[in-house]
């Protein structure tokens, strides 16, 4: 086993490699393509059925799996690790996680990083790939399906709908990892047209909706909860932003649900969409004939 790497030393000095230069790969892979390397692996929001074909083959070629703990269905990693070593991050800090993966790898094993929904929302992947280049390490990342989506999907919704919701926010409130100053929800609910999915924020669903009184939001805005989207136990709770907090508190759910505010999660009041209608085809006419002319 070689020396344990000092993973800041590493991030800090990959951070200025990207701030002058773009990794040539960006030009040669495409996501999709299986590559040389570890891949960080999005789980997606818990359904075995919802995780991409390029993770499900990375999963089965796998000789060690670490993944995200409970955040991971237990289901999806019977169905797709059974010849995998498996190891649960959690609890796990960058000096322990990055040796562990590099001497794996170095030893010729395949190994997989598996993070919940999709690495790029809040999956702190980043970091881990960036250590592990360091170590001249390859990696790269693999999308996932992310709760928003699976949220969306339960709810038989679109996050944007025509004259409803013409934006969609992904945040997440303000608490010991944010700052006050940071949070950003009363501004994009105060927009009117923006889907908002909050993550990570299911602790503070009664706090953050005090906070969107306070700011003026209408309180009978909609809001839905959706607790483990697509997990056998998922739960959905409807209510307003004066409402919706007690519910949540009354059902104790503390962590591993979608919050998303705004009329879509609803799928109310929208419009019909342009795209199938006598519009799309008249404009084309019209420009046809401009051209003609």
């Amino acid at each position: 086993m070689t020396d344990a790497p000092d993973p800041q030393a590493a991030i800090d000095a990959q951070r200025e490699k990207h701030a002058h230069e773009r990794d040539e790969r960006v030009y040669e892979h495409s996501a999709g393509d299986e590559q040389p390397g570890i891949p960080f692996v999005g789980a997606g929001p818990g359904h075995p059925r919802l995780l991409t074909v390029a993770g499900k083959e990375a999963l089965e070629g796998a000789d060690l799996v670490v993944h995200a703990g409970s955040l991971v269905n237990s289901e999806l990693l019977d169905a797709y690790c059974d010849d995998a070593e498996l190891v649960n991050s959690v609890g796990k800090d960058l000096e322990e996680l990055v040796p562990l993966m590099r001497d794996a790898h170095e030893d010729g094993r395949a190994v997989v990083r598996l993070h919940s929904g999709d690495p790029a929302i809040y999956g702190a992947a980043i970091e881990q790939m960036d250590a592990l280049e360091h170590e001249g390490v390859p990696t790269y990342l693999v999308p996932g399906v992310t709760s928003a989506f699976a949220a969306s999907a339960t709810l038989r919704t679109q996050l944007t709908l025509n004259e409803t919701a013409n934006h969609v926010a992904f945040t997440r409130p303000q608490g010991r990892t944010l700052d006050a100053e940071d949070d950003h929800i009363a501004e994009f609910v105060g927009m009117g047209d923006v889907t908002t999915c909050v993550y990570l924020g299911t602790h503070a669903v009664a706090d953050t909706m005090d906070r969107l009184l306070a700011a003026g939001a209408p309180p009978d805005t909609p809001v839905t909860v959706v607790y483990h989207a697509s997990w056998p136990d998922e739960d959905v709770i409807e209510g307003t932003i004066a409402d919706v907090g007690e519910k949540v508190d009354d059902a104790g759910y503390r962590a591993s649900a979608m919050v998303v505010i705004g009329d879509a999660a609803a799928g109310a009041s929208y419009e019909r969409s342009y795209l199938y209608g006598g519009w799309a085809n008249r404009g084309e006419t019209e420009s046809e004939s401009t051209s003609d002319d």
